[in-house]
């Protein structure tokens, strides 16, 4: 029972962390984790012991999945070479330099152990930075950041399991390092998108058979994400690519005939969850915060000025990592200009080098993926032999969590501050255009549609209700999104205006499942991105789930 009433009173907890957040002049994370570390103060004494593994497990697929679904793939190509210059390069950079300077502050800390906290330092967390940046950030930084937090939690975990094999076995060879980094990314992603598009297969399999029922779709949607982490993982391969490729396959399966009931609980249900997990993570991590304060502390003679020290050395290292994360940016973006002007493109026209490069730099908060890799290193590096300076890594690793998370909060209100908003003019220009063209199919659809009675009325219209049929049938044309009102009081003009209603329902439905059929192709063309399909999709759904059954 207690471990009952300690998850009810976290989830308590996510929700009165965000009431408070909108009256604290604070970020959501910030105050979440303020609220754990007050929560775990003595004279309350919640204390939750922290299993790394099942905190992966639990928080990670499903967060990771909801990622990969809502990560625009057109964006996402257009924007392959930054992302994976972030994802893979910058964690690169990040390892060898973070590694030597950390291993030349602390020199009680073996390299190759620097190195595994450099690398566990590398995974950056999109939703902290989306949390704080009240999506104000430009789209396409949004997107490269998104990205980036997709791809590097693999690149960075990667390296850290191979920079852990190397503290403890005292071996390592960077050819086989390379060719099973290769194998482990690649294997993760044909897993995810392989057991996606077999559950994809099935549910097209159930819906033809009329097994349509949304609560049954949306449960296999929620275990997709764990049985994809769970088979990957137990192949040897990424199981955190695999929940993001799963997710992202779905993303183009969800585009299911005769799944608008589907659509709707699942996007609710995501939401929720994915609610409720950021919340948890960041109070666990403010649950956590006084035992590893103890645990840094613990074998010294006094409390402060050991911890003064401590503070400092996580100053300085979140400092290296800031730097470090500028130098590579900074370059990045110079070799990028470079290449644009000799190709004469401008793919990031609109905005200013200097501050995007800024904004890059502060974006990259760390998070979740950061404490639940540097929690699982191990207690022991060989038997009675202790793993070195753990509690100090653990400590190192929160402190930068929580500086960058205070150093964003800070800088990207003041950096985003009168900046130019033109991909914001883009994305509301595609979405006029999709409902351009939807509205343009809905009345070719009209125009030829045969206007007689529903199968179930015995006979046949008369010529007054034929009349009023062509009436309605042209002012649905025009005025396709207003419902008229047809009421009376006499029992005829009732009767009248109840076959009238079923016979618009009728036209409007089809008008609706012909606008989606026309923003699927829109999509497939790639004239239009996926958030764009997503908002106007949406509003379709809402629309047909208002008609109600029509037969």
């Amino acid at each position: 029972m207690q471990t009952a009433y300690t998850v009810l009173i976290l989830l308590m907890l996510v929700g009165v962390s965000r009431l408070l957040w909108r009256v604290l002049p604070l970020p959501l994370p910030l105050v979440q984790i303020a609220a754990g570390a007050l929560l775990a103060w003595p004279t309350l004494g919640l204390h939750v012991a922290l299993d790394p593994e099942l905190f992966l497990f639990l928080f990670l697929p499903p967060l990771l999945f909801s990622d990969g679904w809502r990560m625009p793939k057109r964006e996402l190509w257009r924007l392959r070479g930054p992302i994976l210059t972030l994802a893979v390069g910058l964690v690169l950079f990040t390892v060898v330099g973070a590694g030597y300077f950390i291993n030349w502050l602390l020199p009680a800390i073996p390299l190759p152990v620097a190195f595994a906290l450099a690398a566990v330092l590398s995974p950056t967390d999109a939703v902290a930075v989306s949390a704080i940046a009240q999506n104000r950030l430009p789209t396409p930084l949004m997107h490269m950041l998104q990205g980036e937090a997709l791809m590097n939690d693999a690149s960075g975990l990667v390296t850290f399991k191979f920079a852990l094999v190397a503290a403890v076995t005292g071996v390592f060879s960077l050819a086989s390092a390379s060719v099973a980094f290769v194998l482990v990314a690649v294997g993760g992603l044909a897993i995810g998108v392989g057991l996606s598009w077999l559950v994809g297969r099935l549910r097209v399999w159930m819906i033809a058979r009329g097994w349509d029922d949304p609560a049954t779709h949306v449960v296999f949607m929620l275990l997709l994400p764990f049985a994809a982490y769970v088979l990957a993982e137990r192949l040897g391969v990424s199981g955190i690519l695999s929940a993001v490729a799963a997710g992202m396959m779905q993303s183009w399966l969800d585009l299911l005939p005769r799944q608008t009931s589907t659509r709707l609980l699942n996007r609710s249900v995501w939401s929720l969850l994915e609610f409720a997990f950021n919340g948890l993570i960041f109070l666990l991590l403010g649950l956590q915060l006084p035992d590893i304060v103890k645990a840094v502390a613990s074998h010294q003679p006094s409390l402060w000025p050991t911890l003064l020290y401590r503070c400092l050395e996580v100053l300085a290292i979140f400092l290296a990592l800031l730097a470090l994360r500028f130098i590579w940016v900074h370059s990045i973006w110079r070799l990028a200009e470079l290449l644009r002007d000799w190709r004469g493109k401008s793919q990031l026209s609109g905005m200013a080098k200097g501050r995007s490069c800024w904004l890059l730099t502060v974006g990259g908060v760390r998070g979740a993926v950061t404490l639940a890799g540097v929690m699982s290193v191990p207690l022991l590096i060989a038997p009675g032999v202790d793993f070195p300076e753990r509690d100090v890594l653990i400590f190192i690793a929160a402190g930068v969590i929580l500086l960058s998370l205070a150093t964003a909060s800070i800088a990207l209100p003041l950096l985003l501050r009168d900046l130019p908003k033109s991909e914001d003019d883009q994305h509301r220009g595609e979405v006029r255009e999709a409902w351009k063209k939807t509205a343009e199919a809905a009345i070719r659809v009209l125009e030829v549609e045969e206007l007689g009675a529903p199968q179930d009325t015995a006979t046949a219209l008369d010529a007054s209700q034929a009349a009023l049929a062509t009436e309605l049938k042209a002012q649905l044309m025009a005025e396709y999104r207003h419902q008229l009102d047809v009421f009376n009081d006499s029992a005829e003009a009732q009767a009248q205006a109840l076959q009238m209603d079923l016979l618009e329902r009728r036209l409007r439905l089809k008008a609706l499942r012909a606008q989606r059929l026309e923003l699927y192709r829109l999509s497939r063309q790639h004239q239009i991105g996926d958030d764009v399909l997503r908002e106007v999709l949406a509003e379709l759904d809402l629309s047909e789930a208002n008609l109600g059954s029509v037969k």
